[in-house]
């Protein structure tokens, strides 16, 4: 099926089909933690700073506290990384390999430098020759909506809109980012179709709603996802206006529900890890 452009251009959602899958499910403590004593008989762990992707659970921004690192988000992830780079040899970057990867290329590194660590195999499927010489150890993770996006997308939108601007979002493929004319995180995202001049035609590579939102407060301009089928976040938008009424409707009532707790010890080491990064930018 495809989307449909009604006569404002908004686009109709489909269902997610990649749903079940959040990138923070793409690792998880135990396999971090079996990951880093793995790679602790091959290198000196103190020369590894693992990095952790703001979208990752508590308890592994935790393990980054703990462990010298940081977090990172999609806008600061070069930053963070040359702090990394000032203190270490190597990066252990999850769970997301693609901004890994494509921050890595903006800063000079090329494929050479980067292994990938694939969790379900025996130290990570790498030789521990790997280990040694890699300069990004990039976690077999991956956003399942920026995942989506190929280059025949960016080959399709053009064919259709030759004078069209194509942006991604560094959480798409390499050769996703390597076809569009722009990349960048979410706000680079906003401020560059805020930027586009009148009449512009762009294709985003990025999560629906925002793309939705884009076109709406751009009127000026026609902003379309590059992939005909619209498959939006469905983590995200578990967050929607009815529950957080719901929540609000509790919470005046005096009931508390839904409520999350973490962990003492991970709070205080998450709170650590993300002091590193608000201190790094």
């Amino acid at each position: 099926a495809a989307d449909v452009l009604t006569a404002d251009h908004q686009q109709v959602i489909l269902p997610d089909l990649n749903a079940g899958c959040s990138m923070a499910d793409m690792a998880d403590i135990d396999s971090v933690e079996e990951a880093w004593e793995a790679l602790g008989e091959h290198v000196d762990l103190s020369r590894v700073i693992p990095i952790t992707y703001m979208n990752s659970a508590a308890d592994l921004k935790a393990f980054v506290g703990r462990n010298h690192g940081a977090v990172c988000t999609s806008s600061n992830a070069r930053a963070v990384l040359e702090w990394a780079f000032a203190k270490g040899d190597k990066v252990l970057f999850f769970p997301d390999q693609h901004l890994g990867r494509n921050t890595g290329f903006q800063m000079g590194y090329d494929e050479s430098h980067m292994r990938v660590w694939n969790p379900r195999k025996e130290l990570g499927g790498l030789t521990p020759a790997d280990c040694t010489e890699a300069t990004f150890l990039l976690w077999k993770g991956h956003c399942s909506v920026h995942q989506r996006f190929t280059t025949q997308h960016v080959s399709d939108f053009r064919a259709a809109h030759p004078e069209g601007i194509v942006i991604a979002h560094p959480e798409c493929s390499r050769e996703v980012c390597e076809a569009s004319d722009q990349v960048g995180s979410t706000e680079f995202i906003l401020n560059a179709v805020a930027a586009a001049p009148a009449g512009a035609v762009i294709g985003v590579a990025t999560e629906i709603h925002m793309v939705n939102r884009m076109e709406n407060e751009t009127p000026d301009k026609t902003v379309v996802s590059i992939d005909p089928l619209i498959c939006p976040c469905s983590t995200m938008f578990r967050i929607d206006a009815p529950h957080l009424c719901w929540v609000l409707e509790e919470l005046v009532a005096g009931r508390v529900v839904n409520k999350v707790s973490v962990d003492a010890d991970d709070a205080e080491w998450a709170r650590v890890a993300l002091q590193r990064m608000l201190d790094i930018t």
